[in-house]
């Protein structure tokens, strides 16, 4: 059975499925525990999620709310949320339980608990444990799904302009490809520029082919080190510029928005798209009969390998202060419980962050597997460089897009001195 078929009755399931889960689940259902009366606790949650994920989120809270009696107050303010949290951990007063957004090693483990010895760690798998697990062997969220992205394509376009996804290894392989559906009359690449975090996500995903997937040419340490070379960069942002005065994003890359991207990419009208997985769920929703795929990101040294982006996606850790640290606990637990996790990852269009968990994807799941042997590295942004850089590479991205002159050289200067102010700070 097809995703496409799938997404479009998920809404509908998980309301129906995770009250009913809560029913048969019930060990604990309605006790209270060493918090006090069930009826006593009330827990707070906030969630960066948006759309269907925050929809599967919240109906498994409510399921978990039948279950225990606990009360949960949900919150997913949406692009707010970075705001709203750097504001709690400033006065230190943050959500009982939250979503770290990609950052529960780098910029949240001081404020939350660490999960190693919770019934589901011994469960996480193997591909996200990495990036959820600091220096000291510590994990401090449990992986409701995992974010294993590459690059997103129109199989149709593809096809059409005789361009096969399983012979580009390289980025002139890439390029090149570029170049023959453009001679097709099609879009090579779109950007819904307007959402200015679609051009952060160009640089997230061209950046660690430079920096670091090669082991001969690895500036991994360096970068970890607090050393920053501005030289690299100025060759991801040369790519950048060279496609875009070649003509292979779309005109209104600087106007168009994430949505127009999703209506780009289900219609045909453009082949690439650098997105995850979830992005699958958003394009079946605008065409439910598209036919997209997804294929790793090529290799800029000469002997390296095409890789995949691991990272966070429904991730939740609970507030180390927390009045309420069973009760939270206890949340955690019900979320991972496999007929809980699969459902919320359906939503996510991703394999679960757990290893005993199997979720309906239809042709993502093909994706999957086709390329569960390639290896992955964690978001260039959230592993090597200082927290606050993302907007920095969203702002020099838009100049050079917009073809503003001396855009690739003020990049690498810019992004090198915010980075050693960052990292100095």
């Amino acid at each position: 059975m097809k995703m496409k078929k799938q997404t479009l009755a998920l809404t509908m399931s998980l309301a129906l499925t995770l009250p009913m889960l809560a029913a048969c689940g019930g060990q604990n259902g309605g006790s209270a525990s060493s918090n006090g009366s069930a009826g006593d606790v009330e827990l707070t949650f906030m969630t960066n999620v948006v759309g269907e994920k925050a929809n599967a989120l919240e109906a498994a809270l409510k399921g978990f709310e039948e279950e225990t009696g606990y009360k949960v107050e949900f919150s997913a303010p949406g692009s707010s949320y970075e705001e709203l949290m750097k504001t709690k951990m400033s006065s230190n007063e943050m959500p009982d339980v939250f979503t770290t957004h990609g950052w529960s090693v780098a910029r949240y483990s001081d404020y939350l608990m660490p999960v190693n010895d919770m019934e589901f760690a011994s469960r996480i798998s193997d591909q996200i444990k990495p990036v959820i697990t600091d220096s000291e062997g510590k994990m401090y969220v449990l992986p409701v799904d995992a974010d294993i992205a590459g690059i997103i394509y129109n199989v149709d376009v593809l096809k059409a302009a005789g361009v096969d996804p399983d012979s580009i290894k390289t980025w002139d392989d890439f390029t090149a490809a570029c170049e023959t559906i453009k001679n097709s009359g099609v879009t090579p690449l779109h950007i819904g520029g307007k959402d200015t975090w679609t051009i952060g996500q160009f640089f997230d995903w061209v950046a660690p082919s430079f920096y670091v997937t090669d082991e001969a040419n690895s500036k991994a340490e360096e970068l970890k080190a607090g050393t920053f070379d501005s030289a690299i960069w100025c060759e991801v942002a040369q790519l950048m510029s060279d496609w875009t005065e070649a003509g292979y994003f779309n005109a209104d890359v600087l106007t168009a928005d994430y949505n127009s991207d999703m209506e780009a990419l289900a219609t045909g009208t453009a082949a690439f798209g650098f997105y995850g997985p979830s992005s699958m769920v958003d394009i079946y929703n605008k065409n439910a009969d598209a036919n997209v795929g997804m294929m790793p990101i090529p290799a800029a040294h000469e002997g390296d390998e095409p890789t995949l982006i691991a990272g966070e996606d429904v991730a939740v850790g609970i507030w180390k202060d927390t009045k309420y640290p069973e009760a939270a606990q206890e949340l955690l637990e019900y979320l991972a419980r496999p007929e809980v996790c699969a459902e919320i990852s359906k939503a996510a269009g991703n394999s679960a962050g757990l290893s005993d968990v199997e979720v309906e994807l239809g042709d993502i799941k093909t994706y999957f597997d086709k390329y569960k042997t390639v290896e992955t590295f964690p978001y260039f942004d959230r592993e090597y460089l200082p927290s606050g850089l993302w907007d920095v590479m969203c702002s020099t991205g838009a100049e050079i897009l917009g073809q503003k002159p001396g855009a690739v050289e003020n990049a690498g200067k810019i992004m090198e001195q915010a980075f050693n102010d960052k990292y100095a700070g």
